[in-house]
């Protein structure tokens, strides 16, 4: 007997499981059932589960019977017209939803040509196998699924246009890209995302070439002449904001330019930028620890204020201030109110971002890296037509990840320049490689796309034929200026007297193991031993047992809690960071001994 369930409760048994779910598929064909059943029979567990509740993910699928396609020509000629809609082929049972669970038992066939009798469905396009973003990815059936997922996942880190209105909107941090065009090799679905309106990337030119090492790996050469021309610029935006909240017994914040006699005020030079109403004001140019926003609180707590006034002094500051390693011009300043009717200031900073060593481009095929040298358009290496590349990408970097799609779109973009068209790369039906080849070859070029080059320096030709073309180059949000970071000294934990955390707040930078091991194949000794000594603290433990001493600081004696003072007591130089994982041990009930050597 098998077990059905509806929604995961039990409902009963049966005796012919498939039969049953014969019989609950044809019901739903003829809409006697609702279309957003499904249903499954798991063999393993002897279990069918039939499904209506919400969350669960359907997808569309063309319905086959006896290897034949309900689908006909006839049908897609109504669509065309419109006469036929895409509810009536759902109503009619040609196209039904399935979701994970009732897949398990179906046999979808990809093509119509691959269809036989154990077909039970047909994709509607082979591309819908793939997610949204996934399907963006030209010539993406020539490529390796792992890096396929890694470049989708890169197509959404990638800046551009990212909504028309942007200049109206206060968004969290916000890259755009300054001048986004549209790839010259795309697929299907950029026109069905009208992909135009919002792209994502720039067209540029790409030789497969080492550059002296400085390309080794994933790095990037870029040209700086393409740089001067605008290639890859973005502007950066981050939003600041303050309100003058309500508190009890009729307190208020006031935004404005704090008096000199308001608790922890800053120097006059934070304040340079401030109008009279406390507001900085459009296009300043301001950096780290300026005041944006001028604002004062009433004291935290009542013992603060004075008995019979609430003097300016018994307020304190809390401006808004640019933190660590900010900078920027002051792009809009909106006043307004909130929901509670409380005022309100928004500013805007915005900041541009010129490419430079360390920020990360990828190509549609996760193909990532870092920009390792920017070489100026002089010294950059040309074809024997003098067209000089905006990037030269390693070779090395294409054979180890599989990444066919990425030369096959360097060919594509090359016909699609030349041409002066777009060029179809849409997974499974895409422009062959066979025809681009041959376009290529009847415009007088290599048809394997490569081409003379000369070295940029010398002017020598280079021995061997250079891999040359044109492909579409996503710039991401991940860059050096947001991310660079050093400090020599700075703030400290109170428990622990390590550096605090944050870029921000101009924390320090952890020195992991891997960090250490950097240094000791370097033989930086010193350094490490400067490091590792920053917090040192002295602990005074018992020669005989091994315990920490109580150490009486105002006596300046030290007694050990089992021996006493009548025993040999040392001062052990250690990390207090050490020292807090010995306090920690003794607060679970473990006393840990430690067992003294002679130094020398």
């Amino acid at each position: 007997m098998t077990d059905v369930y509806l929604d995961e409760k039990y409902l009963g048994s049966i005796d012919n499981p498939r039969e049953f779910i014969k019989t609950i598929v044809e019901e739903r064909r003829k809409q006697k059932l609702p279309s957003e059943l499904n249903v499954n029979y798991d063999t393993e567990f002897d279990e069918v589960s039939v499904l209506t509740c919400i969350g669960r993910v359907r997808r569309p699928l063309i319905v086959v019977q006896d290897g034949k396609s309900l689908l006909t020509e006839e049908h897609i000629k109504k669509l065309e017209a419109n006469e036929l809609t895409w509810t009536d082929l759902v109503e009619e049972a040609i196209i039904e939803y399935l979701d994970a669970n009732e897949e398990e038992n179906t046999l979808v066939a990809l093509q119509e040509k691959n269809i036989t009798k154990d077909h039970t469905h047909l994709e509607i396009d082979p591309v819908a196998i793939l997610g949204l973003i996934t399907s963006l990815v030209p010539y993406a059936n020539f490529g390796q699924s792992s890096r396929l997922n890694r470049g989708s996942k890169t197509q959404k880190q990638a800046l551009g246009l990212y909504a028309s209105n942007y200049l109206l909107r206060l968004d969290t941090d916000i890259s755009v890209l300054q001048y986004p065009q549209v790839p010259l090799v795309k697929t299907f679905m950029h026109d069905i995302v009208k992909y135009e309106k919002h792209p994502a990337g720039q067209n540029v030119t790409i030789a497969l070439l080492s550059y002296d090492g400085f390309n080794m790996q994933d790095a990037l050469i870029l040209n700086g002449g393409s740089i001067q021309r605008g290639l890859a610029r973005s502007t950066y935006f981050r939003p600041f904001k303050a309100e003058e909240l309500r508190y009890q017994g009729g307190l208020i914040d006031e935004i404005g330019v704090p008096d000199k006699e308001v608790k922890a005020y800053r120097s006059e030079e934070d304040y340079r930028f401030l109008e009279d109403d406390g507001i900085v004001y459009p296009e300043a140019r301001v950096i780290e620890d300026d005041v944006v926003i001028g604002k004062t609180s009433p004291p935290r707590f009542l013992g603060e204020m004075e008995e019979f006034s609430i003097a300016a002094n018994t307020r304190r500051e809390s401006s808004v201030v640019l933190k660590h390693g900010l900078k920027g011009v002051v792009d809009m300043v909106a006043l307004t109110e909130n929901e509670e009717g409380n005022r309100l200031v928004q500013i805007r900073l915005r900041d541009q971002r010129i490419p430079e060593p360390g920020d990360k481009f990828a190509s549609r095929y996760g193909q990532k890296g870092v920009i390792g040298r920017i070489v100026p358009q002089a010294d950059m290496p040309f074809t024997a037509s003098g067209i000089v590349p905006d990037i030269i990408f390693s070779p090395h970097s294409i054979p180890s990840r599989m990444t066919i799609s990425h030369l096959i779109e360097v060919i594509g973009g090359k016909v699609g320049a030349l041409a002066g068209r777009k060029i179809d790369g849409t997974t499974f039906s895409a422009e062959s490689e066979k025809d681009l080849r041959k376009y290529l070859q009847e415009l007088g070029f290599a048809e394997n796309g490569t081409e003379k080059m000369y070295n940029g320096i010398t002017g020598e030709e280079f021995k061997v034929k250079i891999f040359v073309g044109n492909m579409y180059y996503l710039k991401l949000k991940h860059m050096v200026a947001n991310k660079m970071h050093a400090r020599a000294s700075g703030k400290i934990q109170l428990l622990t007297r390590q550096p605090i955390e944050g870029r921000s707040s101009g924390g320090g930078l952890r020195l992991g193991e891997m960090e250490k091991d950097c240094l000791v194949a370097h033989g930086a000794s010193l350094l490490l031993k400067e490091r590792f000594d920053s917090d040192k603290t002295l602990l005074h433990v018992c020669e005989s047992c091994g315990m920490v001493a109580i150490y009486d600081s105002i006596r300046k004696k030290a007694a050990c809690p089992k021996c006493g003072a009548n025993c040999e007591i040392n001062a052990v130089e250690m990390s207090y960071a050490f020292k807090l994982l010995l306090d920690e041990l003794k607060s679970l009930g473990i006393y840990p001994k430690i067992g003294l050597m002679d130094k020398y």
